[in-house]
């Protein structure tokens, strides 16, 4: 890179920021597959909801698009666009579906258009598109995670490639944080310097097309705008015309995705030269006005910032200054000094655009990774404004999107390694936290692999009770939630070491003038505004599918607690969970708490009806023999295969899908039989899940085999749904004459 790379943030002069929360209409419409990839056929009346396919098994090598598959394996992968020709020539494919978004950009307080400062991550590692590549995941050890969101606004991810999509994974983890994502649009050295000329010296349809593709694929692939990072010399034509793409793409995504933003870095000035200025000033002013916000370059000093207190006006809030974390240049601090660049940015008033913080894993040991990343966040904790939920239902396992094994509800899925960003699950406020006064009393909040309830990782609460006070209570999450009437909340909890302390979960309420709890105690007598509910002692009937489980001793010595408040005015605000001694205790506690989950759900979401899975269909087969097996006939298979189905993804957190091999399970509507369960084969995040490499049996002379497919969705709500209604379709396959 030639100088340390991009970034920024602002509002277009006179077009405000829009809200970032979105509803449904804005959302594209995923492309369908081709019904005749397979003949569909319905077996009998009593398996007219299975979609049953048929196939002759064929070994011909049907090649999958590279842009979009592994060529190794054929999984799925994340993309980028190298070119003006290829950015031009993209339309939406049925391939590109495995790339869109989930996960809804969720509200959150304050809005991004408040004018609090900000602060930006921008991820440039190692060039990008690594394991992070692969949609359905991966299995690799040691893999790098980020799970400090709550602190973070805006998130960029930066390659060298023209066109940077970001993969599809960072835009649903941030998403259900209520962060925003940004992609990259970058020309570098002479090559670029053609590239800007071929969009940039001709008419306007020239660079109106460029800026209209850039905001269909924002919209298509649901994440919520650009950076624009120009690092070569432009004509005087190109110059003139950058301005103008900048204010049509920024008027066109604002139109097009609501709470969109086009940034600009800080390279090339108003004269065309490539010259980074590490400011905005009048040499670059013209940029910053064009779009919705400025990333500094990187080798300021305190009296760039000075300087640019007159030249951002009441924009100061659009302004990011950027800070190299790997400190190239000279710089005022970086690695575990950056907290030195955020006290200086924020004494001035500006937005922060932290690049390559994932310099933790990239120059440290891998083995200390999760404490470096503690660190090197917790140094900055003071100069990051939190930013709250607001949405419900609000519920979270801790997964960081990763583990060493899979976990199921306490039930151990599969074992090994394995990395996919889109199950990433709401992470808390983690940090290390001192008791007042002169206590020794301490609480560290981290993340921890070594068990979990669901998913690959839980929330490990470790610290003292000292004998001066009873109880310790660690806020968790902050929430800006208008309370519905009624809400019920689960804590699914196990203790270590020492088990009589005792574990609650409590809430803060707001607007206490009008505000009224029901059926709670008050903590806190002085406002009122501090609750702990009470257990659900027999959950209701109508319930029972959410709370089943509710205080109950589970699997892997799991505890599940469960809470109904009755509210009315009232604003939740913050969720704690508290650890107090026995009564009658005196002397110092220690504890290792570890949480598994916290549910927050409106009672009313509770009793609405599901929608199904529908028409699950099979296409994209292909075969292969196994190679240690390469010519076997009575061994067995591999197969892969594309599944498509039907259902309201704004109802789904993620679906799981699984399968059946031989006749096990066949009958649509029935329970597996004993402890036998279909095998697991993975996650999806949108309507498709591409199956790769499944061995199977294979067919007996003039015979049928059989594989059956099943899609279980998984509602926000946190509950499982019942096998009978998973959506299925039955793969019957033969050997060929």
């Amino acid at each position: 890179m030639g100088a340390p790379l991009p970034g920024g943030h602002a509002e277009l002069s006179g077009v405000p920021l829009r809200a970032p929360c979105r509803d449904s209409s804005w959302l594209p419409t995923p492309v369908r597959p081709n019904p005749l990839f397979a003949a569909r056929t319905k077996e009998s009346p009593e398996e007219e909801e299975e979609a049953v396919f048929r196939e002759v098994v064929s070994f011909s090598s049907d090649l999958l698009p590279v842009r979009y598959y592994d060529k190794e394996t054929t999984k799925p992968i994340s993309f980028y666009l190298s070119s003006v020709e290829e950015l031009l020539a993209w339309k939406p494919l049925m391939e590109d579906s495995f790339s869109v978004a989930l996960e809804p950009l969720l509200c959150r307080q304050p809005p991004l258009s408040s004018r609090r400062p900000r602060t930006l991550l921008c991820h440039d590692m190692m060039g990008g598109y690594l394991e992070d590549r692969f949609i359905q995941g991966s299995a690799v050890q040691n893999p790098y995670s980020f799970y400090h969101w709550q602190y973070i606004d805006i998130f960029v991810y930066f390659s060298h490639h023209m066109v940077t999509i970001p993969p599809v994974g960072w835009t649903n983890a941030a998403h259900r944080h209520g962060v925003c994502v940004l992609g990259t649009f970058i020309t570098e050295w002479s090559e670029g310097a053609k590239h800007c000329e071929a969009f940039l010296a001709g008419d306007s349809r020239s660079y109106q097309t460029v800026a209209d593709q850039l905001v269909q694929i924002a919209q298509f692939f649901r994440f919520d705008g650009w950076l624009i990072n120009i690092e070569n010399s432009l004509s005087e034509t190109a110059v003139q015309n950058m301005t103008a793409f900048l204010r049509y793409l920024t008027a066109r995504l604002h139109q097009q995705v609501p709470g969109g933003l086009v940034l600009w870095y800080d390279s090339v000035i108003q004269s065309g030269q490539l010259k980074w200025q590490d400011e905005l000033n009048e040499h670059n002013r013209i940029f910053f006005e064009s779009c919705d916000g400025f990333f500094t370059n990187y080798n300021w000093r305190e009296e760039h910032l000075e300087r640019m207190l007159g030249q951002a006006g009441e924009r100061l809030v659009d302004v990011y200054v950027g800070v190299d974390v790997f400190a190239r240049g000279t710089v005022v601090g970086g690695r575990f000094d950056t907290n030195k660049s955020l006290e200086l940015i924020r004494k001035h008033g500006f937005s922060v655009a932290l690049f390559a913080p994932g310099w933790v894993y990239e120059c440290l040991e891998k083995n200390t990774f999760f404490q470096n990343q503690d660190k090197f966040w917790n140094l900055l904790e003071r100069y990051l404004p939190t930013h709250s939920i607001c949405s419900l239902p609000f519920v979270t396992s801790f997964c960081l999107g990763m583990g060493t094994r899979r976990i199921c509800y306490g039930q151990e899925q599969a074992v090994g390694p394995w990395y996919h960003l889109s199950a990433q699950e709401t992470q808390p406020l983690f940090g290390e936290h001192k008791l007042p006064g002169n206590s020794q009393g301490w609480v560290k909040v981290r993340c921890c692999l070594a068990d979990s309830w669901h998913g690959g990782s839980s929330l490990l609460l470790q610290g003292v009770i000292p004998p001066e006070i009873g109880n310790v209570a660690v806020r968790l999450f902050s929430l800006q939630v208008p309370a519905p009437h009624k809400i019920f909340l689960s804590l699914v909890y196990k203790l270590e070491g020492s088990t009589d302390v005792m574990v609650a979960l409590e809430l803060t309420t707001g607007d206490s003038g009008s505000c009224h709890v029901g059926s709670i105690s008050v903590l806190n007598a002085e406002t009122g505004s501090r609750h702990r509910p009470q257990p659900l002692r027999v959950p209701p009937t109508k319930l029972a599918r959410w709370a089943g489980r509710c205080g109950q001793q589970l699997r892997g010595g799991w505890i599940q607690r469960c809470y109904e408040v009755n509210l009315r005015g009232c604003l939740l605000q913050d969720l704690f969970v508290n650890l107090a001694r026995p009564p009658g205790s005196q002397e110092e506690k220690s504890f290792i708490c570890r949480l598994g989950e916290i549910q927050v759900v409106d009672a009313n979401s509770l009793l609405a009806p599901l929608p199904q899975v529908q028409n699950v269909t099979v296409t994209q087969i292909h075969w292969q023999w196994p190679a240690s097996e390469p010519e076997e006939p009575l061994g067995r298979l591999r197969l892969s295969c594309t599944l498509h189905w039907s259902y309201l993804l704004l109802q789904a957190r993620c679906f799981r899908v699984h399968c059946w091999e031989g006749t096990r399970g066949s009958s649509p509507g029935r329970e597996s039989l004993g402890p036998e369960q279909p095998a697991f084969l993975g996650l999806a995040f949108v309507n498709q899940y591409r199956v790769v490499d499944l061995v199977v049996e294979v067919a007996g002379p003039r015979q049928e085999a059989r594989v059956e497919f099943l899609v279980e969705p998984v509602p926000r709500e946190g509950f499982r749904v019942p096998q009978a209604e998973w959506g299925r379709a039955a793969l019957l396959y033969s050997m060929p004459p």
